[in-house]
């Protein structure tokens, strides 16, 4: 008989306390609870959406990014994706140097969990303005504190694949329409998305431009680098697969400049 570690006492424990607010764990055995995901801040935050009726069944692990879990829920038998920014492990340097500079938060303190919940809230903003413009990407449906649920991408419980790991019948035009999205976030929703690669890029019947907590506006006074570094994580990805637009022409494409060499 195997002998429980502490290890498997603590997942124990924060499992029962899920089910104790009325969340109902699908997939138990393969629903894989951190103690630096649902810390206390975090438990009060899920209390809270569960009574507004946000979500009542919680399933697995999406994604693990470098500051956020993702997992898979269900709200009146939809799915939903919950993104739980890691308040004891995110990178608070990082996340410091996307929300300096952003006019919609100069007020946040430079506490980290403050900065954390206003990461939070700017990736809702920033999808709300994504999609108010047309571009295809999750719908915010709630957020607070470090918590933000949104519509959930893929079939079943499946979430649609990365770009890297489809097999694109026409790149050419999977290609034409990323660099018309850029061009449409930048001019109709007056953002960067400021991390644009194919890890980004989930695909479908569509390309869908996920995590834009660290988007900011054209005004960021790094607004202008980060486009180029988009546009030419872009261009590396699609280079081998069809023929691709020079990085300065798409630049002064969509911003309007006439440049050499931002």
């Amino acid at each position: 008989m195997k002998k429980e570690t502490n290890i498997d006492k603590e997942l124990d424990r924060f499992d029962q306390r899920l089910e104790e607010m009325g969340i109902r764990i699908k997939d138990a055995n393969n629903f894989k609870v951190r103690e630096d995901v649902f810390d206390d801040v975090t438990l009060l935050a899920l209390y809270k959406l569960v009574h507004k009726k946000w979500f009542s069944v919680l399933g697995g692990s999406i994604s693990t990014g470098k500051e956020a879990n993702v997992f898979y829920a269900e709200r009146d038998g939809v799915g939903v994706a919950i993104k739980i920014y890691r308040i004891r492990t995110a990178n608070f340097t990082t996340m410091s140097s996307y929300i300096v500079g952003d006019r919609r938060f100069s007020h946040v303190k430079k506490a980290k969990k403050e900065l954390i919940f206003a990461w939070t809230k700017k990736e809702f903003s920033n999808l709300v303005r994504a999609r108010d413009a047309g571009i295809a990407v999750p719908e915010p449906l709630v957020w607070d504190r470090n918590i933000l649920i949104m519509s959930f991408l893929g079939e079943g419980e499946v979430p649609y694949p990365q770009l890297r790991n489809v097999e694109l019948d026409d790149p050419a035009d999977t290609y034409a329409r990323i660099i018309s999205t850029i061009d449409t976030l930048y001019k109709k929703a007056e953002l960067v998305h400021a991390d644009l690669s194919e890890f980004n890029i989930l695909y479908s019947d569509q390309p869908y431009l996920i995590d834009m907590g660290q988007s900011v506006t054209r005004d960021h006074p790094r607004a202008l680098p980060f486009l180029m570094r988009d546009i030419r994580n872009i261009n590396r990805f699609f280079k081998n697969r069809c023929d691709v637009r020079n990085d300065v022409e798409i630049f002064n494409a969509v911003t309007g400049l006439n440049t050499a060499e931002p």
